[in-house]
């Protein structure tokens, strides 16, 4: 085990870190939460966007607008994703797939090979490895700023139409609502932000890599599903959409530092997926059995078989 002062030196790098997963987490939120829509496109789409940010910055495009680009080049993906599903009738899971799987090699055509560094020294870069310190005040600051942006758009007439297609499909193409065009909408403003993320973590970690996205899913909804339990235990009922979105943020920032914890003991980075999916099950299953220690609760009272003090 290493000493407790290299833990804490390297809780800084998990946070700016796990904010910048935390950009990707809200995009996964909004097709697995709000649109009830399982989309593996997600593993595919932050390579694309971390792929087409480092090449237009290489190529003397500003940061900002490699970041813009980023993030229309994630939208398109999605686009492809919902065209796949609504249009031609493929399995919503199957549709991320295929995207997924034509992604990797749009990636490479991209960078013209399998990995493209990009250096802080040369260009301006937003977030680096290097400056940790101000990349977590910049991830701060973006989440909070897609944080409101998001909490507007959802209380628009558009909005609703979406959180109203994840919650009943059926109830809504009833009231008159095109859940294809819903559909689509929420799957390209998803995976745009996933290909921002992309952009942001290309730069923090000084390159674009093919494979930078496998098993971004996983780290994504680890995150969403983390914010929710610790959403729930700290605000309870006061949490509400904007809450959500903060704190799946704050889970993607609690899944790195629980991963550097587990490297801090001294366990294999080999084993580092495995350390995931473990984290991932704890946090799936805990609200399973709060709502089944409740229920038994419950039935145990209407019994009789818990009295009053």
């Amino acid at each position: 085990m290493k000493p407790i002062s290299a833990l804490f030196a390297a809780l800084p790098g998990s946070v700016a870190q796990g904010l910048i997963w935390g950009i990707l987490a809200i995009g996964v939120y909004i097709t697995y939460k709000i649109l009830d829509f399982a989309d593996l496109t997600v593993d595919g789409s932050v390579g694309t966007g971390g792929a087409v940010a480092v090449v237009l910055i290489l190529h003397g495009c500003p940061v900002p607008l490699a970041l813009v680009a980023a993030f229309f080049a994630g939208c398109i993906a999605g686009l492809i994703t919902g065209t796949l599903h609504t249009m031609l009738g493929i399995p919503g899971i199957l549709a991320g797939i295929l995207t997924q799987l034509a992604l990797y090699s749009l990636n490479l055509d991209i960078m013209g090979q399998a990995n493209t560094s990009i250096n802080v020294d040369k260009y301006p870069l937003i977030v680096s490895l290097r400056f940790i310190p101000s990349s977590i005040i910049k991830g701060a600051l973006f989440v909070a700023a897609i944080t409101a942006i998001l909490y507007w758009f959802f209380g628009t007439e558009q909005g609703f139409t979406i959180r109203a297609t994840g919650c009943n499909s059926n109830m809504a193409r009833a009231q008159g609502i095109s859940t294809d065009k819903a559909t689509v909408i929420a799957l390209i403003l998803s995976n745009g932000l996933v290909g921002l993320a992309g952009g942001l973590l290309a730069q923090y970690q000084g390159n674009a890599d093919v494979n930078m996205g496998r098993g971004a899913i996983v780290i994504g909804l680890a995150a969403v599903i983390i914010g929710e339990v610790i959403g729930d235990l700290i605000l309870g009922k006061h949490l509400n959409f904007s809450g959500k979105l903060l704190f799946t943020a704050v889970g993607a920032i609690i899944y790195f530092v629980v991963i550097q914890i587990v490297l801090w003991l001294g366990l294999s980075t080999q084993n580092t997926k495995l350390f995931s999916a473990i984290v991932v099950s704890v946090f799936l299953a805990i609200p399973y059995l709060r709502g089944k220690s409740k229920n038994s609760f419950k039935r145990a009272a209407k019994r009789g078989e818990i009295k009053d003090a």
